[in-house]
């Protein structure tokens, strides 16, 4: 789940248990109750019973539960069968397993450019039957 050098798990937002304001954790923090305030971390992993109420900055994020918020990864995102996200999410690397719900945009990390000048422009790829080349 976590890449060469990453820390072990180290912080645990326990089932039952509810934290209002920004959460800074250096290594892994695992949420399996309630954050409401942004949170810093390395690594992110929401547990199935666990909820972000605010954005997200990370290397890498596991979401099993719910974020209501934007993600900002600098490696991955991989949202669970049983996740829940409403928000962005900017990250070079996004895994969706069948049944989680995203309600939102994402981006790949460095396309803020490219994207925003194609934007509106939309190419056929496929060629449309009667179309010719000559105008």
């Amino acid at each position: 789940m976590f890449g060469k050098g990453s820390r072990k798990l180290e912080t645990i937002v326990g089932d039952g248990t509810r934290v209002a304001g920004q959460v800074s954790v250096k290594g892994t923090i695992r949420i399996d109750g309630i954050v409401e305030g942004d949170v810093h971390a390395d690594w992110v992993v929401v547990g199935e019973t666990g909820k972000i109420l605010g954005n997200t900055f990370t290397r890498g994020m596991v979401v099993g539960g719910s974020v209501e918020g934007n993600i900002e990864a600098k490696e991955t995102v991989e949202l669970m069968g049983k996740a829940s996200m409403t928000g962005e999410i900017h990250a070079p690397k996004l895994a969706i397993a069948e049944g989680a719900v995203f309600d939102g945009r994402s981006r790949m990390k460095g396309e803020t450019g490219a994207s925003e000048s194609q934007e509106g422009k939309v190419r056929t790829l496929v060629p449309v039957k009667g179309a010719t080349g000559a105008n």
